[in-house]
């Protein structure tokens, strides 16, 4: 549901209950990219099973929220920690899936007071201008590559960008049609808002995020599909190895999809830091 209310009115904020953080602790989930920021049902579920409201904030440029040409990670994430400030929630759990993974570390690194702990799953790392390695292992390397000069150039190749079925394995597939099948059709949803989210997150992801990994002082997990094709393996080693208190839980078989089937296991992992 869409939390409605007057001091959240620059904000599109989605929860799984009516008063988040009342009764339970919160788990902040930063959508991919493109999403429309809405609750996932298959994350509802398992935050619910480990004892935690949902809260969920759309991007700006994504599910209605105004965009923020420009945007750095940062400036992204601090228009999050403003919705924590106004409904006041304290020992959140940061989660992000994919393009989500930056934000959920960025908050963190923004207001420690207010988040307890952070997930990563299939997150992207910090850009290394000039390191070719960063792409290596990506099946279409193409977006972020243009992303690299500027929003205009990353628009431009809309024009010409389609997916590669290669960047999916069999097990991505299979999530798609049974568990995740609600994240594929959210991401249909968001097409009604543009390009401009998905855009605006590929030039942040590939300039200066606005904070050093080392600034997030709160324990991490960093979950990591060992066959992922669309952010590989070595940005979980690169994001582990850069914060103090970190986890990396490599996972066989599966690639960028599938390995969202773990975070229960990443939030128990997290209770062991």
């Amino acid at each position: 549901m869409r939390l409605i209310r007057p001091e959240l009115a620059d904000h599109i904020v989605h929860a799984s209950v009516e008063q988040p953080g009342v009764e339970r602790p919160v788990l902040l989930w930063h959508h991919g990219s493109p999403q429309t920021g809405a609750v996932l049902p298959p994350v509802a579920a398992m935050a619910d099973a480990a004892g935690f409201d949902v809260v969920s904030i759309a991007r700006p440029a994504y599910g209605g929220a105004p965009r923020l040409p420009g945007r750095s990670v940062r400036e992204a994430a601090a228009r999050v920690a403003d919705v924590l400030d106004i409904l006041d929630l304290r020992d959140v759990v940061s989660v992000g899936a994919s393009g989500g993974g930056p934000h959920a570390l960025g908050v963190a690194a923004l207001s420690p007071e207010r988040v307890a702990g952070v997930v990563t799953l299939a997150s992207i790392a910090p850009f290394r201008p000039g390191d070719a390695s960063w792409f290596s292992g990506m099946a279409d390397p193409s977006g972020l590559r243009s992303a690299t000069a500027g929003i205009a150039s990353r628009t431009a190749h809309l024009e010409v960008e389609e997916f590669d079925p290669t960047s999916f394995v069999e097990a991505d597939y299979r999530a798609l049609e049974e568990t995740w099948a609600s994240l594929g059709e959210d991401v249909a949803a968001s097409a009604r808002w543009g390009s401009d989210g998905l855009v605006d997150d590929d030039v942040a992801f590939t300039h200066p995020w606005g904070f050093a990994l080392a600034d997030v002082v709160a324990p991490v997990v960093v979950v990591q599909g060992e066959l992922d094709r669309v952010i590989p393996p070595s940005h979980a080693t690169v994001i582990a190895g850069g914060i103090p208190h970190a986890t990396l839980l490599r996972i066989p078989d599966v690639g960028h999809i599938a390995v969202l089937d773990h975070l229960p296991a990443a939030l128990a992992a997290l209770q062991r830091i």
